[in-house]
């Protein structure tokens, strides 16, 4: 199974792994399973980075690559879905992130409950 995690997804696993339910520590940790960090997870992470809104002392690509993540690039293609998405979140990046997972047909993982409103495969 292909799955997209959200960036607090990716956040909660490298430094507050106790907030994941077992459930999801399995699907991750699950070989048969591809797990991607989108480029808009890094973006999302350097822009909050910046403006003071979040603290890492780790580099997110490298960490993500250590954990053995794939790094997924946003193409134009995925921007597609954007054009007729609804606005039940105003969130840019998780648009985004949305959009990806339609566009690519792969699972989302998030605890946002606003995904739950776009037709995309959520876990």
């Amino acid at each position: 199974m292909n799955i997209l995690i959200d960036t607090h997804i990716f956040l909660w696993i490298v430094s507050e792994p106790e907030k994941l339910s077992p459930q999801r520590i399995n699907i991750i940790n699950n070989p048969t399973n591809t797990i991607f960090v989108s480029s808009i997870t890094f973006i999302e992470i350097m822009i909050k980075v910046s403006i003071g809104k979040l603290k890492i002392d780790f580099d997110p690509i490298e960490t993500a690559k250590d954990s053995g993540f794939e790094i997924l690039d946003f193409s134009a293609k995925d921007s597609l879905a954007l054009k007729d998405m609804p606005f039940h979140h105003k969130d840019p990046f998780d648009r985004m992130l949305i959009s990806q997972s339609i566009n690519r047909n792969y699972y989302l993982m998030s605890d946002d409950g606003k995904f739950g409103d776009y037709d995309c495969k959520l876990i």
